[in-house]
Order: structure tokens, then C-alpha cells, then sequence
């Protein structure tokens, strides 16, 4: 049975460990295996995790079978002081995609931004990201690009919706 529920920093390994499962299948043909390495130490150490979440104000939700984590989504409310649930990541294990958990995880936060009398979800993805089909089909609409300089010369390059 799934289960989502708010993450703990007891449960930074298993975000660290979907993260890490998850991001050179999605950004492989995408980014170069050195930038997936640089970003993954760069988003998911412990150390980025506690300022994300302690200095940031980001929240996470953790879905679960059983005791195995299936994915995760980072959450922000009140981005940059509106009422807007910033969604900084989202991520599924491949073998889980396509059964739901990622429409769930977004469908919690949607409801928890609701609450909080937040008007609008917002996320940005790679513009070359397969996901993008999955965002336009449960709502989500293409608003603008941009481009995110992460330091070491990579860049994130984004749609915004």
C-alpha cells in the first residue's frame, strides 16, 4: 500500500538513494555523467538537504510501499513571498513510473498549497526532459525557459510551468 507522508531528516538516505537511482536514467542522454554527478552532490549531500530544508524552507514528502521508498517532491510555499507552492523536484524510481506515484506526490502537494491559500503550483524542468509530457497531461501548461547557471559552467536549462 502507498504511503506519502512528510520526510524527516531521518529519511535523508532514502531521498539521497531515489535521487541517485533515478537521476542518470532521466538526465543520462541529457547531461554529462561528471554534471549528474556534480549536481547530485550539490542538491542531495547532507549538507544541502539541512539548508534546503532548515535555511530554504523546503518541505519534502516521501512515498513508500511497504518500507521501500518509490519517490520523493520538494516543496516551497509562499515562493519568493506569493501565494505559490514552488515544486523544486519531483522524482520516481524508474521501475515505478507510470504507476501513479508522481500524480499522487503532486496531488498531496496541490491540496497542502490549497490549505496554505497558495493559487498557484509552479516547477521547472529540463527542457529535454520526458517529463514534460507527464506535467502537460495532468494540467500543468509551458509559462517560459530560462536558464540556471549552477556553478563548474553547467546550466540547468529549463522550461518554467
Amino acid at each position: 500500500m502507498l504511503t506519502i507522508y512528510p520526510a524527516s531528516a531521518a529519511d535523508y538516505p532514502t531521498i539521497q538513494q531515489i535521487a541517485h537511482t533515478t537521476w542518470p536514467t532521466t538526465f543520462g542522454e541529457i547531461l554529462s555523467p561528471v554534471q549528474i554527478e556534480y549536481m547530485l552532490d550539490w542538491m542531495y549531500s547532507l549538507p544541502a538537504l539541512q539548508e534546503q530544508v532548515e535555511k530554504k524552507g523546503h518541505r519534502f514528502l516521501l512515498a513508500k510501499e511497504e518500507k521501500e521508498g518509490l519517490g520523493f517532491l520538494s516543496y516551497q510555499l509562499f515562493y519568493q513571498g506569493n501565494p505559490v507552492t514552488k515544486i523544486h523536484k519531483i522524482y520516481v524510481l524508474p521501475t515505478t513510473q507510470g504507476k501513479g506515484v508522481g500524480k499522487h506526490l503532486l496531488e498531496l502537494t496541490s491540496e497542502i498549497a490549497l490549505e496554505a491559500k497558495n493559487t498557484t503550483l509552479t516547477l521547472n524542468v529540463n527542457r529535454y526532459n520526458k517529463a514534460i509530457e507527464f506535467y502537460k497531461k495532468i494540467g500543468f501548461e509551458i509559462i517560459g525557459q530560462e536558464n540556471i547557471d549552477v556553478g563548474q559552467g553547467f546550466l540547468m536549462e529549463d522550461y518554467i510551468l
